[in-house]
């Protein structure tokens, strides 16, 4: 089961990722709340997008390598950032607080699902580097 749900997480963000690198234009008004947040802006949302693949591809990682977790929790530790701005600007009141929910099912739970699942079971052996 943490395999599947790793895999999943990490395809689903990977393929975000690589929607907001590619068509950026097209990414911007398919995904729900995201024009409430600010005005398009095609290299921010490239930016985004980059950490995005990046993210995915470490939770693809660690499902093939064991030894990846450090990929895979640095992309995590992305996400739960990225989430930790979305409920910021929600307590602000930057966008409005129903967002919050959107944001919840989309940014907050997959960033806490990939962090806890991204963190070593056991105690990680240490590397010599040569």
């Amino acid at each position: 089961m943490r395999n599947l749900t790793l895999t999943l997480l990490g395809l689903g963000m990977l393929a975000n990722g690589l929607f907001m690198l590619l068509a950026p234009a097209v990414w911007y008004p398919s995904i729900p709340g995201v024009s409430a947040t600010g005005p398009y802006n095609v290299h921010f949302i490239r930016d985004i997008g980059a950490a995005y693949s990046v993210s995915g591809a470490g939770l693809l990682a660690l499902v093939r390598w064991p030894q990846a977790w450090p990929a895979a929790i640095a992309g995590s530790a992305f996400q739960l950032l990225h989430a930790g701005v979305h409920v910021f600007d929600a307590l602000q009141g930057r966008v409005a607080v129903d967002h919050l929910l959107n944001d919840a099912l989309l940014v907050v739970v997959p960033a806490l699902v990939a962090l806890v699942l991204s963190w070593p079971r056991g105690t990680p052996t240490p590397t010599a580097y040569a």
